[in-house]
């Protein structure tokens, strides 16, 4: 069993979104999945990006958005929504609003999200 607390939990940041690595690589020895909280701040942006071999699922918290997707389609994502994004599936999310936009993100296998942010806690 593993129990984790905050202090176990890594911080990662780029300008606007921080993403909390709640179970991961780096406080776990899960090799099945990652899960993440994210807050996307107003006017802050998460470029489309994919990932090879994981899937990710995202389920919104709090707040409105866009998910911003392949050949520049657009999504709207709201609270209390779930998407799931299978292997290679390109994703981003946009925060038009005024509020904060919070979100869980569940991905197996497991990544090390590290390499996408500037900032680590």
């Amino acid at each position: 069993m593993e129990f984790l607390r905050d202090e176990q939990f890594k911080v990662l940041a780029n300008p606007g979104v921080v993403s909390v690595q709640l179970l991961s690589p780096h406080n776990s020895e899960s090799h099945r999945v990652t899960i993440t909280r994210v807050t996307v701040e107003p006017g802050a942006r998460q470029p489309p990006h994919s990932h090879q071999t994981s899937e990710q699922i995202w389920i919104a918290v709090s707040g409105v958005g866009t998910l911003l997707l392949a050949e520049e389609k657009r999504h709207p994502f709201v609270a209390g929504e779930v998407v799931r994004f299978a292997d290679e599936d390109q994703h981003g999310f946009e925060n038009s609003s005024s509020e904060p936009f919070v979100y869980l993100s569940v991905t197996s296998p497991p990544i090390n999200f590290s390499y996408a942010y500037k900032d680590g806690k």
